[in-house]
């Protein structure tokens, strides 16, 4: 019913930047929350960053001052910019939107795949 197409992972140096982008399609009548965990080796999946639909965001302590997260609604697409990055931030980066579609229902959350950021040292 919702796809999630994430984009904008790779490698970079310590102190670099990234952008990352989720892109929502299909059976969408309105989005409500949008947001970026990641996953490192062994760890439990955490959030890094959060937005609501009126733009209220919400960030790990570890990822203040250093990322920011955007959504450009007409495009049903969420953002995360993030500078100075370093090695700990390295880790699986996961979008998760919630979403209430043209099927009906209660609005629920939908996973994006993945996209492996790697900061090196």
């Amino acid at each position: 019913q919702v796809q999630l197409v994430e984009s904008g992972g790779g490698l970079v140096q310590a102190g670099g930047s990234l952008r990352l982008s989720c892109a929502a399609s299909g059976s969408i009548l309105s989005i409500n929350a949008m947001g970026w965990y990641r996953q490192a080796p062994g760890k439990q999946r955490e959030l890094v960053a959060s937005i609501t639909s009126s733009g209220s965001t919400n960030y790990a302590d570890s990822a203040k001052g250093r990322f920011t997260i955007s959504r450009d609604s007409a495009k049903n697409t969420v953002y995360v910019e993030m500078n100075s990055l370093k090695p700990e931030d390295t880790a699986v980066y996961y979008c998760k939107v919630n979403v209430e579609t043209w099927v009906g229902g209660l609005p629920r959350d939908y996973w994006g795949q993945g996209t492996q950021v790697t900061v090196s040292s």
